[in-house]
């Protein structure tokens, strides 16, 4: 089941969150990423990945994907939005003010870097902090955000199974793009919520 664009039904149209690839292409694409034990975290510093970067006409990524995500919302000079509602479809909460809302990463940074991102050069770590045109990038609650941490679907879902089957297409799409490692017990994980598809 697909919940793309789909909050409550009284709450308006809805976020637009970046489409997935498809079921089978997320299976392909599974099925080509390569099994390893995570690296070590040595060396492992937030500051490595570069965030929020400015983008298009001086407006920061996460200024960017607050637009995005947000519905009815409104921005002021400096991008920054000053009004608006976020659906969160982690938690399936909705929030008025961004400073509530989190933009996780959906590969989380540290998972990244023990997945092979610590022998890349620190632009190409901006770059993949900073993606907006794969699904590594979502408005969420802070809550949610913060409960997932740097953990793999194998040790964090998001409560609302409905959103499984994307959250399992936009992490594989991220994994494969960036050729990313994989744990067994992630692979497996992934294989499972494949399956709420």
């Amino acid at each position: 089941m697909t919940v793309t664009n789909k909050p409550g039904s009284d709450e308006g149209e809805g976020p637009h969150l970046p489409p997935p690839p498809s079921v089978s292409q997320s299976r392909d694409q599974l099925a080509e990423l390569t099994v390893s034990r995570p690296a070590s975290m040595r060396d492992y510093d937030r500051d490595r990945f570069p965030h929020w970067s400015e983008q298009e006409r001086g407006c920061t990524t996460r200024e960017l994907v607050l637009r995005r995500d947000g519905v009815d919302v409104t921005v002021g000079d400096d991008c920054y939005p000053t009004n608006g509602r976020w659906y969160s479809v982690y938690d399936e909460r909705w929030f008025s003010d961004p400073s509530d809302v989190d933009i996780d990463h959906m590969v989380p940074l540290a998972n990244a870097w023990r997945s092979g991102a610590n022998r890349w050069s620190d632009d190409r770590r901006e770059a993949f902090a900073n993606d907006l045109k794969r699904g590594q990038l979502i408005a969420v609650s802070a809550a949610s955000n913060r409960a997932k941490g740097d953990q793999d679907p194998s040790q964090w879902r998001p409560a609302n199974t409905e959103v499984w089957c994307d959250y399992a297409r936009w992490w594989i799409e991220v994994k494969h793009h960036y050729e990313l490692t994989v744990t067994e017990s992630e692979r497996s994980a992934l294989r499972e919520m494949l399956k709420r598809c």
